[in-house]
């Protein structure tokens, strides 16, 4: 069994429209946009970033937004809701902030005897929000949301499987521990992690099959402390029999991928060296920053893309 993971690193999804995308994150949740950059393998589409002032790894909620890109079709074998941290006590002021912003797919209840706010994205993201007692994460305190309310950072995803045993077999292998079970889902928590420490597993055999599009997860990372770490891992998992990529570098972290028997894409990346390799803390997510091999596009890139300056 793995020891070296610490959590989720990141989530990364998919949307349609940058600017939309961008005030839902920056405006309706408070976050801050900690990167402004491309996709490495379609540089004329952005890689946005949000998280708390430094986007610490367990905090980051990532996009691609693709201009012409259909609506997703939920179903199994995808990442279902994303959750993140928030107070205790703070579900009201959340639930008065999203009514009052027109926020789509309110729904309060419990879920593992914890109070819950569900809501959607604007591409119809699945969304919750999940009172924490005493998340010692700091908050991004530079928005309109006061920090006594504001996001910590991830709770946990849930996985949408037909069969959920090979992936929870998986997720054992990689460290994490049943916690809990309710209803068709099961909890699985890593020991010791960095905050955004479970992943559910919602079983759901008679389910069809997800279609990718605007509003899904495209892959879930989980953190390590730096590459060696991640060597380690990688190892592991290929002697397991998994396929896994070579480490990529990904400017603000190194990366290795692998599907899951469920069908979702995992990536595990390194906390290391961060997002302020290449700017100030102070200004982090202002400029668009690109890929060394995609800097001489720059010009075309600037004209192309959707201008996002807020």
């Amino acid at each position: 069994m793995l020891d070296q993971i610490r959590g989720l690193h990141h989530v990364t999804s998919m949307a349609k429209e940058a600017r939309q995308n961008n005030a839902f994150f920056t405006g309706n949740l408070g976050l801050r946009r900690v990167k402004k950059t491309v996709n490495f393998d379609a540089p004329d589409v952005y890689h946005l970033y949000y998280g708390n002032e430094v986007g610490t790894p367990g905090t980051v909620m990532t996009y691609f937004p693709f201009p012409n890109i259909a609506r997703r079709h939920p179903g199994t074998g995808e990442v279902g809701t994303t959750v993140f941290s928030v107070p205790q006590g703070t579900l009201g002021y959340w639930q008065n902030r999203f009514e009052s912003e027109g926020v789509d797919g309110l729904s309060l209840d419990e879920s593992f005897g914890e109070k819950r706010l569900s809501f959607a994205g604007p591409d119809g993201d699945a969304f919750a929000l999940v009172e924490t007692a005493d998340d010692p994460r700091e908050p991004w305190t530079r928005s309109d949301v006061p920090a006594d309310e504001a996001i910590r950072g991830f709770h946990s995803v849930s996985l949408r499987l037909k069969d959920g045993g090979a992936t929870e077999e998986l997720l054992g292998f990689m460290g994490y521990q049943p916690v809990d079970t309710s209803g068709n889902v099961k909890r699985l928590a890593i020991p010791g992690g960095n905050g955004a420490d479970f992943v559910d597993i919602e079983t759901m055999p008679g389910g069809n099959r997800a279609g990718l599009g605007a509003g899904s997860v495209h892959h879930v990372a989980f953190a390590v402390e730096n590459r060696a770490k991640q060597l380690e891992v990688r190892k592991s998992l290929m002697d397991t029999g998994y396929q896994v990529t070579p480490v990529i570098d990904r400017d603000y972290f190194w990366a290795i991928y692998f599907r899951t028997p469920g069908g979702v894409l995992f990536e595990v990346a390194t906390n290391e060296p961060g997002f302020d390799r290449d700017e100030d803390t102070a200004h982090l997510g202002e400029a668009l920053k690109l890929p060394t091999q995609h800097e001489h596009l720059r010009k075309s890139l600037e004209e192309h893309l959707q201008p996002i300056t807020d």
